[in-house]
């Protein structure tokens, strides 16, 4: 009898170890999913923000057909294929995305700022208004503006812009859309002062720079401001500058502003060589 119990103690043992060795297994594999997560999310992040744009849209093109449930890999596919100006797929993504029951605010703010590289303001307009006024952001009041610009409804735009611009640490982009506004209203010393606020937050932005030599312009001023700028920068700015005189008639001093831009330039600068021949012509 005694052997019996002994071989019975012994298959228990071996049952056990068995089961134990399957616990471990199993808190193993939870452990790497949790690591798999962790590391997909932030994989996921670095494609979003850090990654060549038509790289992100592959790995976010391919992640959705293998999850075609994960709301996250299509909101990624949609932002990617923006971010690398397939403006028309980027919005057959998010409208699928806004579509579906687990659609956020966010989502409609990121699907209209879509729809407007397309140039469809009327319904990024829609789209806005079925975000409730409580979700207050910087995106939402961004586009919001600029869709008050398009309608030339220009105190909803100041108001809009004003809020947009307290609503973030990096406002140069939203001064620079704000004093584009006012240039086109005709308000170039407004306009003027919005440039270089911008240029005074971000002295990099040269679509700032240009559009502030295009205030000065409009009013006849045809000296550059004084801002921080490179060479080719200088150059290009001189370039705005001539075109800009020639449009309001004075053709002697936009020659002039022509030359100095080929002369300024450290390489050879076609454009303002083309539009210095095509005015002698």
């Amino acid at each position: 009898m005694r052997p019996i119990i002994r071989i019975t103690a012994v298959v228990s043992v071996g049952l056990a170890l068995a089961a134990c060795d399957q616990t471990r297994s199993a808190d193993v594999d939870r452990a790497l999913d949790g690591v798999n997560v962790i590391d997909e999310t932030n994989l996921n992040d670095i494609m979003l923000t850090s990654a060549d744009p038509d790289e992100a849209v592959t790995y976010f093109r391919r992640a959705s057909r293998e999850n075609p449930d994960r709301i996250d890999l299509r909101r990624g596919l949609a932002t990617s294929l923006i971010r690398a100006g397939h403006h028309t797929e980027g919005v057959t993504v998010w409208r699928a995305v806004v579509n579906s029951d687990e659609a956020t605010d966010q989502d409609r703010v990121d699907y209209a700022g879509a729809l407007i590289r397309t140039n469809d303001w009327d319904e990024a307009e829609r789209q806005l208004d079925a975000v409730p006024p409580t979700f207050e952001t910087y995106e939402r009041y961004r586009l919001e503006a600029m869709i008050a610009d398009s309608n030339e409804e220009w105190d909803r735009a100041d108001s809009f812009y004003e809020t947009a611009v307290g609503l973030t640490m990096r406002p140069a982009g939203v001064l620079n859309n704000w004093g584009f506004s006012y240039l086109t209203r005709g308000d170039f010393d407004a306009a003027e002062r919005m440039f270089v606020e911008a240029i005074n937050y971000d002295p990099d932005l040269f679509t700032a720079k240009n559009n502030l030599v295009l205030a000065r312009a409009s009013r006849g001023q045809y000296t550059l401001p004084l801002v921080e700028m490179t060479q080719v920068e200088r150059a290009q700015l001189l370039h705005t500058m001539a075109i800009a005189a020639i449009r309001r008639g004075d053709v002697d001093i936009g020659r002039g502003l022509l030359e100095d831009a080929i002369d300024t330039h450290p390489q050879h600068f076609e454009a303002a060589v083309r539009a210095l021949r095509t005015l002698q012509s």
